[in-house]
């Protein structure tokens, strides 16, 4: 390998310039294991670096993407052979370390994950940092008490790629899920997925007393702000309610009731910073138990990196259900 294609951020302030580069060996960042990646996914963090809309990327020029599976080339340290299929999500890729929008990615062994016998790389990635997101907020939540047996779990922007991972591992765990979608014609595709019900935000009619009835048992939520919000004061005693998203706003105005008077649980989750332990038990989990059935069902479209710019402006002008995937190279 002496060159290969990448998308390049080229300075601070330089995303309108970034594009389709080709970079030299020498281009590559610090890392043991070299991979040559087949698949990445558009997540939203992956569209406010490549649009400039959010300050993500932290060091230039950045090759940014969250995530990637592919096949390894070497590896310095000896924990993986020549061909292993692999794959690496977080950890500060497309962020401070060169990501995933690349033929070729280097990063350090102790990012690198087997990739399960359950998937190619291309399924991996329909579930990529948005998969491991949610089987870390299940695991989360299952820790501090919640069961199936408890009531309905409701998923918040359900359309969206998190959204739709969570409507089917939820489901596929057994939990009564209640699809929450502003998208009209979304209805028949997350009840596909496994949604009990699907509802608009305004069909849920929070209101906003501190403390309301006590509806749910869980929640998944991908929105933030006003949403949120609303749903803490209807989650039932020893509730809890994963934060795993900001498409809504990043502003969160509660009281401490629902805390003190219920016992309810806000569960943060930060996939970037996972610790090891909890990153490869989320990835045994997602391919076993919480493998979903179809995992190309979620998967909306495919594009190639010179694809991306368009694509992630879709994606957050919330034009886009599911999955984008992103074919690295051939």
């Amino acid at each position: 390998m002496n060159s290969f294609k990448a998308w390049r951020i080229p300075y601070q302030g330089g995303e309108a310039e970034g594009g389709v580069n080709t970079l030299q060996a020498g281009d590559l960042p610090e890392g043991d294991v070299l991979i040559k990646a087949a698949y990445s996914g558009l997540n939203y963090k992956d569209a406010l670096a490549v649009t400039g809309k959010g300050k993500i990327a932290r060091q230039f020029p950045l090759t940014p993407g969250i995530d990637v599976a592919g096949e390894v080339v070497s590896d310095r340290c000896g924990q993986f052979s020549p061909g292993d299929k692999v794959l690496v999500t977080g950890c500060g890729m497309g962020e401070v370390h060169d990501g995933g929008f690349a033929e070729y990615v280097q990063v350090p062994a102790d990012w690198v994950v087997p990739l399960p016998s359950a998937y190619t790389p291309r399924q991996a990635m329909a579930l990529g940092t948005a998969g491991f997101t949610v089987a870390l907020a299940l695991i989360r939540m299952e820790a501090a008490g919640q069961r199936p047996e408890r009531g309905d779990v409701v998923v918040t922007g359900a359309s969206g790629g998190v959204g739709s991972l969570a409507v089917d591992l939820f489901s596929s765990a057994g939990y009564n899920v209640l699809a929450v979608s502003g998208k009209p014609d979304a209805g028949d595709y997350l009840r596909k997925l496994g949604a009990s019900e699907v509802v608009t935000p305004d069909a849920l009619e929070l209101g906003s007393r501190p403390l309301d009835k006590a509806r749910f048992a869980g929640v998944v939520d991908t929105v933030g702000g006003e949403l949120l919000s609303g749903l803490l004061a209807h989650v039932q005693e020893y509730g809890n309610v994963a934060a795993i998203g900001l498409a809504g706003g990043i502003k969160l105005e509660t009281t401490v009731m629902p805390f003190i008077l219920r016992g309810v649980s806000l569960i943060g989750v930060s996939t970037p910073n996972c610790p090891r332990e909890q990153l490869m038990e989320s990835w045994r989990r997602l391919g076993n138990d919480l493998r979903p059935s179809d995992p190309e069902a979620i998967i909306s479209s495919e594009i190639g990196l010179d694809g991306l710019r368009e694509a992630s402006q879709e994606l957050l002008e919330r034009k886009v259900r599911g999955r984008t995937l992103v074919r690295v190279s051939d």
